[in-house]
């Protein structure tokens, strides 16, 4: 039980760090605690997400797969490793594995705006120009406060699997 309330301070700490802009000591810190706890689904997330902060795309990547590939992952960060990853990979220009990421994201997060909006991006990315419109506008649909949006989603729903008008 001490292994785990030092881990836990140690974790927190780090956290603080970063929210303090210490990113770079938090990054070292996350490192070491993911060298004790290679298993360990939140230490893997925080540690790939410091990284994405310090622009390090690359060294982010084997973290986010790590924290997605194993249990214990809190509903929240395990959102937040989809998109981080999905991202990510965009970013560096691996959409195939950003568009895979995206939709395996969408399956347990089906309503997801956050994850549609990324996945538009990356069909735009990927020539895929007439499904990233149609996605961005369920979203815009679905999500929008703008009355008149909302007055015209039935259409804007129906147009986004339409986009050229020619179904009866």
């Amino acid at each position: 039980m001490s292994g785990d309330h030092e881990r836990d301070a140690e974790l927190s700490q780090a956290v603080r760090l970063h929210r303090q802009g210490r990113s770079a000591q938090a990054r070292e810190q996350l490192l070491t605690l993911a060298k004790r706890y290679p298993h360990d689904a939140e230490i893997a997330y925080r540690t790939a997400w410091v990284h994405d902060v310090l622009g390090l795309e690359d060294e982010a990547v084997p973290f986010y797969e790590r924290a997605l590939a194993g249990p214990g992952l809190p509903e929240a960060d395990r959102h937040g490793a989809f998109l981080g990853l999905g991202s990510t990979y965009r970013v560096l220009g691996r959409y195939a594995l950003a568009e895979r990421t995206l939709r395996s994201g969408l399956e347990e997060f089906p309503q997801d705006a956050a994850l549609r909006a990324f996945l538009a991006m990356v069909l735009y990315n990927t020539g895929q120009g007439r499904e990233a419109v149609g996605v961005l506008l369920k979203v815009l649909a679905a999500t929008s406060g703008d009355r008149r949006v909302q007055d015209y989603r039935r259409a804007i729903e129906h147009y986004a699997d339409d986009l050229d008008g020619r179904q009866v």
